[in-house]
């Protein structure tokens, strides 16, 4: 899960911020940075040659100053290139520094080959790093080989660029990382807004369908229960693409809230209308007992047993709501008296119904109706669906 910076304690949290207007800046304009970056490190490359310190070093401190200033900036000016041609920019500081340990200047601005040595772990594939190891020791060898009584010891060098490897490392670990906790996001966020139209555009038709069926028959006997039914169907329309924008907002980070409990009794009214009898029992819920999420659960749940009833029950089926609120959370029940085929059996409604209930801590079942008292028709047909979210502020 990614974290976010809002509800990051303590001082970490501003300096998340900080670095990620960093990163945004650098982003925005990488010229600058690679250009600061650059300059720095040209500029201590040339007091070191021009200030002699390069000599403390040396194997020949006799080189012409003139030499030593141009292999500097031929070690430095390169870099800022580092993050486009990382290894293009490696083999030119390679070809200087061998130039500095050949003639025994032995330069220190010849660390700076840990610069794009970083910059190829982080973007280029790892066998790269082998291409990097052979270049990076390659001015080592040369200098070994012509000097081999004076060399300054290479182990400084060889922890440097291990160093600078393990940082790329960490950092495209780190990269890659949050790449994947984005895309989980972006997946999650497409399962949910995918569970949200099905719900809306399945029950939304079920109903146009249901009126518009039963003002085609109505027409003919009587035209103003068909002007009702048209009446009905622009409604039912207007309603649908109103949640379809609600929910497609998201998209440009629109805040509108969405159905709950209150929205109930208009959605079956609307059912109603489109033919399917409905008896409701409401409880009057507090409004602390439920978030909105967990009201939108019990609004979908409701949406989508009622649309299969509508879409699997078969003529002369009715159907039953009934919310009850109590310490422990809220109960939901939703029968009908239609066949009992499983109208909530398969496919993506019953998944997200269920999904819908766990990610609130609850639980959904649904099944034919049992034989008895209570079940419809008296023969055991019928079908059920329950569904129990807890209060927030109640166990498991």
């Amino acid at each position: 899960m990614t974290t976010d910076t809002a509800t990051t304690p303590g001082p970490s949290r501003y300096v998340r911020r900080l670095l990620a207007r960093v990163r945004a800046f650098d982003a925005a304009r990488p010229w600058v940075w690679d250009a600061t970056l650059t300059a720095a490190l040209t500029t201590s490359a040339l007091v070191d040659a021009a200030g002699g310190g390069w000599r403390t070093v040396a194997r020949d401190p006799a080189l012409p100053t003139w030499l030593v200033l141009a292999l500097s900036l031929a070690l430095t000016l390169p870099l800022h290139w580092r993050r486009r041609r990382p290894t293009a920019v490696l083999a030119a500081l390679t070809a200087a520094a061998l130039i500095s340990t050949t003639t025994g200047a032995f330069l220190q601005a010849g660390y700076f080959q840990a610069v794009p040595v970083f910059h190829i772990t982080l973007r280029r594939p790892p066998r790269a790093l082998l291409g990097a190891t052979a270049l990076v020791a390659a001015p080592l060898v040369a200098g070994a080989l012509r000097f081999p009584a004076g060399t300054p010891a290479a182990d400084p060098l060889l922890w440097t660029y291990a160093l600078a490897a393990l940082l790329g490392i960490t950092v495209r670990s780190r990269q890659e990382e949050r790449a994947q906790e984005v895309r989980l996001a972006a997946a999650a966020e497409r399962a949910r807004i995918a569970r949200e139209m099905h719900d809306i555009i399945g029950h939304n038709l079920s109903v146009i369908t249901g009126l518009a069926d039963g003002g085609r028959y109505a027409a003919a006997k009587n035209p103003e229960r068909a002007a009702q039914a048209l009446d009905a169907i622009g409604t039912t329309s207007r309603q649908a693409l109103t949640e379809l924008r609600r929910v497609l907002g998201v998209l440009t980070a629109d805040r509108t809230p969405q159905p709950g409990l209150a929205e109930l009794p208009s959605l079956i009214e609307g059912v109603r209308k489109a033919g399917l009898p409905v008896r409701s029992s409401l409880d009057a819920i507090d409004g602390h007992t439920l978030s909105t999420g967990a009201e939108l659960t019990v609004y979908r749940v409701v949406q989508e047993a009622l649309t299969n009833t509508m879409k699997h029950a078969g003529p002369g089926a009715t159907a039953t709501v009934t919310l009850e609120s109590g310490p422990q959370g809220v109960r939901l029940t939703v029968t009908d008296t239609g066949k009992a085929t499983g109208p909530l059996g398969s496919g993506q409604g019953l998944t997200g119904m269920r999904e819908r209930a766990a990610l609130y801590d609850g639980t959904l079942d649904c099944g034919p109706l049992p034989p008895g008292p209570g079940s419809g028709s008296g023969s055991g047909s019928g079908w059920r669906v329950r569904l129990r979210l807890p209060r927030e502020d109640s166990p498991s």
